[in-house]
C-alpha cells in the first residue's frame, strides 16, 4: 500500500518558491491500477516522483508498505527502489543498444542473471522476435513495449507510468494499455498511471485522483466503459466508429 499524508512539495525558483503540490492525502491499494489526471502543470509527474523518492516532500509523509523512504540510508533506499519500476513517455531507450540489451540493463546493474528473464519479459510483451533490433528500427508502440519489458525485468511490485501513451496513436495506445492491464492481472503489480487522456484512465483504472493547480480536486471510483466499446485492433475501432 502507498500512502501520502498531507504532502506538500515546493521548488526554489530564483528568490521565490513555487509550490507544485499542496496538502495531498491519498491511499493507493495493493494490486490497484490507479490513475492521476490533470492539466499540464497540475503536479502529476511530481506526485509520481515522490512515490519512488526521486523527489522528497517539502512537508508531509510518503509511505510505501508502511515505510517512509525518506528515512532510509542510501543503500537501503536503492534496495527499496528495486521494487518500483518506471515507464516513461519518451521510452528512454538507449539508441546504440539492442532491444535485448536495453531490457537487460537494469539486471546488469544489479549483477543478476539476465538471459532467461529478458527473453521471458520480451515474450510477455510480444517483442521476443525483435530482440536483436535497435530502437531506431521499431515503431513507437514497439518501443513502449520494450520499455515496459525493461521496467518489468526486475519484477517490481509497483510500476509507475508517466504518460506512457501520449506519444502513440489511439490503436497503439489500446495495445499498450492492454499489456499494462495484463501486468496487473498476471503479476499482481500495483500500477500508478499518470495521463491527461481521460479515455485511457476510464478504460483501465480502478480509481483516479484529479489534480488541479497542485491540489487534490477529486478522488473517484472509475466506471469502465461497456465491453463493446473495447476493440482488439485499430481496424475494429475504425469500422465501428465510421460505420
Amino acid at each position: 500500500m502507498i500512502e501520502l499524508r498531507n504532502v506538500t512539495k515546493s521548488f526554489p525558483q530564483g528568490r521565490s518558491t513555487v509550490t507544485a503540490l499542496t496538502d495531498i492525502t491519498l491511499t493507493i491499494e495493493d494490486h490497484e491500477m490507479f490513475g492521476i489526471v490533470g492539466e499540464s502543470g497540475s503536479g502529476k509527474s511530481t506526485l509520481l516522483r515522490l512515490i519512488n523518492h526521486l523527489e522528497a516532500p517539502t512537508s508531509g509523509t510518503v509511505l510505501v508498505d508502511g515505510e517512509n523512504l525518506g528515512t532510509l540510508a542510501p543503500r537501503a533506499l536503492r534496495e527499496r527502489r528495486r521494487d518500483i519500476g518506471m515507464v516513461f513517455q519518451q521510452f528512454n531507450l538507449l539508441g546504440n543498444s539492442t532491444v535485448f540489451d536495453n531490457v537487460a540493463r537494469p539486471l546488469r546493474l544489479q549483477r543478476r542473471r539476465e538471459r532467461d528473464t529478458v527473453m521471458q519479459m520480451l515474450e510477455f510483451v510480444k517483442m521476443a522476435d525483435h530482440h536483436r533490433k535497435h530502437p531506431s528500427q521499431l515503431s513507437g508502440g514497439e518501443k513502449q513495449r520494450v520499455a515496459i519489458a525493461r521496467a518489468l525485468s526486475t519484477q517490481p511490485r509497483i510500476l509507475l507510468c508517466d504518460e506512457p501513451t501520449s506519444a502513440l496513436d489511439s490503436g497503439t495506445t489500446e495495445e499498450v494499455m492492454a499489456i499494462l492491464r495484463d501486468v496487473r492481472d498476471r503479476f499482481g503489480t500495483t500500477i500508478i498511471l499518470v495521463s491527461h487522456e481521460l479515455d485511457v484512465i476510464k478504460s483501465s483504472c480502478d480509481r483516479a485522483a484529479v489534480l488541479e493547480r497542485g491540489r487534490l480536486a477529486a478522488l473517484t471510483e472509475v466506471t469502465p466503459p461497456p465491453a463493446q466499446e473495447r476493440f482488439d485492433s485499430y481496424a475494429e475501432r475504425a469500422r465501428e466508429f465510421l460505420g
